[in-house]
């Protein structure tokens, strides 16, 4: 799903290694325990990504919500602050797979997060 792909190089740009800290700075609290997962604020309001992002989040059962914000929270509250690779993958329910490579003496480590989902547009054979 081009939507997804093209989401998912917006996150990828702002918790790449050169970037993160200055993301943590400013957004760390954001994603705090008790706050929805928002990530609305990396497209400008209104525009056709904006609102099927928006649309996405909210369908994606509240368990992997919660698990993408805690991670997000996590890796901009350690210091340094935690590189994270974001990828989406066409699944045919929503499936969360995640890993973390431990920072070594020659390079920093991170966590990548694969999400597998249906396309948006795309119902599921038990939705009513």
């Amino acid at each position: 799903m081009p939507m997804l792909q093209t989401f998912s190089l917006r996150l990828n740009n702002q918790f790449h290694p050169d970037r993160i800290e200055e993301f943590a700075a400013l957004r760390a609290k954001h994603f705090a325990h008790g706050n929805p997962l928002d990530l609305s604020f990396l497209e400008d309001a209104g525009t056709p990504l904006h609102r099927a992002w928006k649309s996405y989040i909210a369908n994606m059962p509240m368990s992997f919500s919660e698990a993408l914000r805690s991670v997000i929270y996590y890796a901009l509250s350690t210091t340094p602050p935690t590189p994270i690779n974001f990828s989406w993958a066409p699944g045919y329910d929503y499936e969360l797979n995640m890993w973390q490579a431990p920072d070594t003496k020659l390079t920093r480590g991170g966590i990548t997060v694969l999400l597998k989902s249906r396309y948006p547009d795309d119902k599921h054979p038990l939705a009513t």
